[in-house]
This record gives structure tokens, sequence and C-alpha cells, in this order.
């Protein structure tokens, strides 16, 4: 008995530890490029805007054809002040970029595309199973070790999310798929250079919505690949989308992240916070 034990948690840590943390399944990251072209030059047939309970800045639903593939898309410009916040369209497509460099692939494609004469983010519409406000609402949850890597997927969403400074994570704009899986949407008012975003970090225990799945548990090629993030590679993955000085932010954080990390391997264990 005991040892049939030993080979279920064994076989379990080796499923977790194979498991690969992006959260677009591979055939789905192999067509990026294909969403890409597909998103900048698809024809816009039909528009719908949101309404500000949808949505704060009121973005437009487009559907988009194309050699007879139809899709959906989101479409949003805002750039400014807007409602107290300072809200950028060019950080929608910065997260994707970035998303996609760090092997996340949590953030669906997003181009930039014109809609009117006016520039703006077209984003891939991802039709999700639930969104995590109806997973708490309706008190699911994952069973046996699928519990153990949505946990898991958490973490990583608080590390992009404290990479990025995206303080308008909630709870309807994580996108939960039937396997379990994060799809984050809505970086509007991420990569903010304000003097708090550059000496604290926004999920952190200090949080007292968002304690809970702080950065616990990380892979360790994710953690990597942040160590070696460096201003040329950050501006070779987002391009034109990111200033000099969000650029120089982004790296302060990555900076309070690999900190946070080496103090709770150093409380805990290596093995218990990297896999």
């Amino acid at each position: 008995m005991k040892k049939t034990i030993l080979i279920f948690l064994m076989f379990g840590f080796l499923w977790l530890s194979l498991e690969s943390f992006a959260q677009f399944k591979p055939e789905e990251v192999a067509d990026y490029a294909k969403w890409e072209v597909f998103l900048q030059t698809a024809n816009i047939v039909d528009q719908k805007q949101m309404s500000k309970s949808e949505g704060v800045t009121r973005p437009w639903v487009l559907t988009l054809e194309k050699d007879g593939v139809t899709h959906k898309a989101s479409w949003k410009d805002p750039s400014g002040m807007q409602g107290g916040y300072l809200e950028s369209w060019k950080t929608e497509i910065a997260a994707y970029r970035l998303s996609k460099y760090l092997g996340l692939d949590m953030v669906p494609p997003t181009v930039e595309k014109e809609r009117d004469g006016k520039k703006g983010a077209c984003q891939l519409w991802v039709t999700s199973w639930k969104n995590f406000e109806e997973i708490i609402n309706e008190k699911l949850q994952a069973k046996g070790i699928q519990h153990s890597y949505f946990v898991r997927k958490l973490c990583l969403q608080r590390a992009f999310d404290n990479l990025v400074n995206n303080i308008d994570r909630h709870r309807r704009n994580y996108l939960i798929t039937e396997d379990w899986r994060i799809i984050l949407i809505d970086h509007g008012r991420a990569f903010m250079t304000d003097k708090r975003s550059n000496k604290k970090l926004f999920y952190d225990e200090n949080n007292k919505e968002n304690k809970s799945f702080i950065m616990d548990q990380l892979p360790r090629a994710f953690v990597e690949k942040l160590k070696f993030l460096d201003a040329a590679s950050i501006k070779s993955a987002v391009g034109e989308y990111l200033t000099d000085e969000e650029i120089n932010a982004t790296l302060k954080r990555r900076d309070m992240i690999i900190a946070w990390l080496d103090k709770h391997i150093q409380e805990k264990g290596e093995q218990y916070v990297l896999y």
C-alpha cells in the first residue's frame, strides 16, 4: 500500500514538472503568426461598442473576415488619463509580446490595427468556459492533481502582473478554460511608472485582497528568463510599444521579484519554491 502511494506521488510530481507553463496549447501558440496577420489585415464586417458596465474604456467587439475566415476580436484605443487612471492601448500589445517572449503564453494575440482612421489594439477574441469571478461564485474547483497545477498557474499570473505592474487585474479578466488554463486579458493600465510601482510589488503579502497564491511556486525556466531580461531584450520583444522609462521600470520590478524569490527560497528551500 505504501509503495503504491509513493509511486502515485512520484508520478504526480513528475507530471507537474513536465507540464508546460504556457497557457495556450502548443498548436495555438504555433498559430500566433497566422492570427497576428489575420487581425492586422482582415476586414471589419461588423462592430459593436461595449457599455461602460462591460468595459470602462468601452472597447469595440469587431467581427473580422478574410478569405472565408470569420472571427471576433476586441479593439480599444484609450490614451492618457481616463477616470483617474493612465490608460494606453499600446500596453495591451506590449503585454502580449512580453508574455510570448517569456514563454507564458497567457495573453491572446494582440496587434496594432486602424479602425475608422484611429490606431488601437486589436486582440483575438477568446471564448472561455468561465471567468474567475464565476469560478469563485459557483464554488468550482479543479480536481486532484489538476488543482495543484491550477494553483501554480495563479502564481504565474501573480508573477506576470507584478512584472508588468497590472494594477487592474480583477476577477472578470481571468478567463478560465474547461481544462483549467488561465488566459489573461485587459492590460490597458499595465507598465505604469509611478513611484509606488518602482518600490513595491502589487501582489505581495501586504495586499489584503490578493495575498493568496502570491508567487509561491514558479517554474525554474521562467525565473531564469526573468533573470536574463535586460533593456535590449525587452525592447526587442515589445518594439515601440513601451518607452525607455517603462522598460526601466519593468526591470526594477523584475529585480524586486527576484529578491522576493531569493528570500522565500532561503526561508522554505528551493525545492518548495521552484520546479
